[in-house]
Order: C-alpha cells, then structure tokens, then sequence
C-alpha cells in the first residue's frame, strides 16, 4: 500500500506514522507513506498557500495553484513508470468512510494521494479540476485534512496482508461483518471483584465461539440496532438474537444524525 500525503504541515503526520503497526508495516516493506510540504509548490518566495476568499468572510482559503501543482507533480512521477494515482480529499461533502471503503483502499494497486484541506478549505477551483474522491471520517468538523487522512492510512493499513501478527484479529474486529466485537478479557481472572466469564475458561472451543458469537449480537443490538436494520441473519443468528431479546437486552435509541 502506498500513500502520499499533501498537507501544509508535515509535522503532524511523521509521528503517527513513525510508531506501533504503522511503523512496523514499513518496515516490512508493506507500507509506504510519503509527506510532501504543499509550500514547496509555492511560488512565491514567501511560500504563501492560502489568501483571504473573495466575497469576504472569516478564515482563509487554500490557493489552488500550489495544490494543482503538487498533485501535477506527484502523478506525472507515477506516470513515467504506466501508473496512474487514486486521489483522495477527506472533506465533509464526501461519502462516509466505512470498513469496506477502507478494504477497497488497501486492496487498490495505484498509489493512493490525499490531499489535506486546512483552515476555511480549498479554492473550489481544485475540485473542478482534479475531480478528487472526497471522503467523510464523520459527521464533525476538524481543524485540517491531516487527522483525517491518518485515519484513512491506519483502518485501511492493517488490512493488507501481512501487517497484523494474526491474521484472524481482522476478520473478528467490530464492522468486519457489520457486528460490534465481543467482549475482550486477559489475566488475572479476577480484577476488584470481577471474574471472566466461566465460559471463557472451559477451554471448550465451539461453546467459546458460540459465547462470542451471541455477545457480539447482543453488543450491536443494545448499542447499534440499525447495523442488525438490514442485515440478513443465518439460522444461527436468529436463533441467538431471539434469546437476546427474551433475556431483556435494551437496544439504544438510534443516535443523533442516524436514520431513524
């Protein structure tokens, strides 16, 4: 997986990408992230890339030149080797980031290129012109792009083969089957009062797989019912969901800014 980022500060990628998985992927050879400073497609001396919008307003506008031009500059260096780019722009207006979006990321053989917006956002002229694929981490506003984009590299970095020890945690992590994960215990057996589950310990596998099974339900069902709205449940699933609501699970009120 390969990723390049333009932002207008540097900083705040290197230190996140420098350390645990995303490190260790690089190191393996599975990940590459390169950072490209947007001042320095500048062309000023001053290296200016944003200016004050036309119409009036608060904030400031990031200049469209340097960005066509860092973006010009990154495709054509993939283009001498017959590739072409994927390029994002984490941006309100895009579609919402999910699992299978961040699948569609890691499994993409073109390198990928992000683009972050900063202050009141980027000349519009930028998207009429490179079209980007703009993508939305949620329904909230952040101070830049460059959180965003992180978020995009690490959900999408740790599907690709080979980045994570076992290669299971993927398939048993929440959303990978539109199911919140179960609940997660390690040693001691007992902390402050509270035990592991019996069943945790009976070191029969199949009653295990069931217990967890159900507990995912149950978790989606009490604090995500409309992930379970359309879903299409096996024999088994319905069977365990039944039982979680005779046993009295609450499902939450679906939260503000979900469909009802």
């Amino acid at each position: 997986m390969r990723c390049n980022v333009i932002t207008l500060f540097p900083e705040m990628i290197a230190p996140v990408v420098g350390a645990s998985m995303l490190k260790r992927a690089q190191e393996k050879g599975l990940l590459t992230v390169q950072v490209h400073n947007l001042r320095d497609f500048t062309l000023d001396k001053h290296k200016v890339a944003d200016d004050v919008p036309y119409g009036g307003g608060a904030g400031m506008v990031m200049k469209a030149e340097p960005i066509l031009r860092a973006v010009e500059e990154i495709r054509a260096g993939y283009q001498r080797n017959g590739e072409s780019i994927r390029l994002l722009f984490p941006s309100p207006q895009g579609r919402p980031f999910t699992q299978a979006y961040a699948k569609s990321l890691a499994e993409d053989s073109r390198p990928l290129v992000m683009l972050c917006g900063h202050y009141e956002g980027i000349d519009e002229r930028v998207r009429v012109s490179l079209g980007p694929e703009e993508v939305s981490v949620g329904d909230y506003v952040l101070t830049g792009g460059e959180l965003a984009a992180l978020v995009l590299i690490d959900a999408a970095a740790r599907l690709v083969p080979g980045v994570l020890g076992d290669p299971a945690s993927n398939v048993e992590e929440s959303f990978s089957e539109s199911l919140l994960e179960y609940p997660h215990y390690t040693r001691p057996v007992e902390v402050r009062g509270m035990a592991v589950p019996e069943v945790l310990l009976s070191g029969h596998h199949e009653v295990i797989r069931r217990w967890r099974r159900k507990e995912a339900l149950r978790t989606t069902y009490r604090h995500r019912p409309d992930l379970l709205r359309d879903r299409v449940l096996n024999q088994e699933d319905r069977q365990l969901l039944d039982d979680i609501i005779r046993e009295g699970t609450p499902a939450m009120p679906v939260r503000c800014g979900e469909e009802g």
